[in-house]
């Protein structure tokens, strides 16, 4: 396991379970519920391959990777599974989607995003990765999640089987569209070599579904990769959901592992109907047990937030 992101270090309050909680970190206390709001979000996962002891350096998990950055405007982070069939090809697939996310990253930070079209920053990104001089090869699902800290609404873009949930008072209320092409293909970026063009899929940003609405202080919002979402059904979540107490960090974080862990326990029980063997059933195979997958996890509570 490696659990590398923490952001949101902010003098923040945020309301879980109609009880008022305050960062103990913090230096002061925030303002009415007309004040800016941002993130307070930890990050956990796990490797496929991390039974071998192998894990990346950086923001990575095996072939996932994330990124989570703060500008002035708003509160961004996203999620990326690099497509495991490169590596068939010789290409290490986790190079494209930690590219991508580094980008997405980089981008935030120097501000050339607006808040309200997270698919420009996967549009920009994409646009890098396709000029750069440096030879980069593969594909990659991806979810970005931006909090416009001023108007109170996340904008999200999702393409592919990563994705997010919003949940406000132990449910689910708002959540993002899987989007296949057929069963176990998502859609996905791809950069594939001069004589394989065409003949690898690849789809658009512009393809990424897009979905904009209101945020309340406490809502939890949880983005993460496929690995989670096809060995943990909803109300398994909910319930790892329901031990967060408040607002701070270390619960947050303390969460966050604990949701990897059991979708990452779950994924190697041979017995286990997950949610990807359901799936599958459903498309005329025969399968059972979990989904052994990279893991990626991001959590974030919705808390006042005053710059420090």
């Amino acid at each position: 396991m490696f659990s590398v992101l923490s952001y949101g270090r902010l003098v923040a309050r945020a309301v879980l379970g109609g009880l008022s909680q305050t960062d103990p970190r913090a230096g002061g206390g925030g303002g009415g519920g007309g004040g800016d709001y941002g993130l307070v979000t930890a990050g956990c996962g796990f490797g496929k391959d991390f039974r071998k002891g192998l894990l990346k350096k950086g923001a990575c998990y095996g072939d996932d990777a994330c990124f989570v950055a703060r500008h002035r405007s708003a509160d961004v982070l996203g999620v990326a599974d690099g497509v495991g069939g490169w590596r068939d090809y010789g290409v290490d697939p986790s190079q494209f989607s930690g590219t991508l996310m580094r980008t997405c990253e980089r981008l935030v930070k120097e501000g050339r995003f607006v808040p309200s079209n997270p698919i420009g920053i996967l549009t920009t990104s994409y646009c890098e990765l396709l000029q750069n001089k440096v030879p980069l090869l593969g594909s990659s699902t991806a979810c970005i999640v931006v909090l416009d800290r001023s108007s109170h609404r996340l904008h999200t873009a999702n393409l592919g089987d990563s994705g997010f949930l919003v949940v406000r008072g132990g449910e689910v209320v708002h959540r993002s569209d899987e989007q296949q092409h057929y069963f176990n293909t998502p859609f996905q970026l791809s950069i594939a070599p001069p004589e394989a063009e065409g003949v690898i899929l690849s789809d658009s940003p512009d393809a990424a579904d897009s979905t904009s609405f209101d945020v309340q202080l406490g809502d939890i919002i949880l983005t993460a990769t496929d690995g989670l979402f096809d060995n943990m059904p909803d109300y398994m979540i909910l319930q790892e959901l329901k031990k967060l107490k408040n607002s701070n960090y270390e619960s947050i974080q303390q969460t966050a592992r604990s949701i990897a862990e059991q979708a990452h326990e779950l994924a190697y029980d041979p017995n286990y109907m997950s949610p990807f063997a359901q799936f599958a059933c459903d498309n005329g195979l025969n399968v059972r047990g979990g989904k052994p997958d990279d893991i990626t996890v991001l959590l974030s509570i919705v808390a006042e937030y005053t710059d420090w």
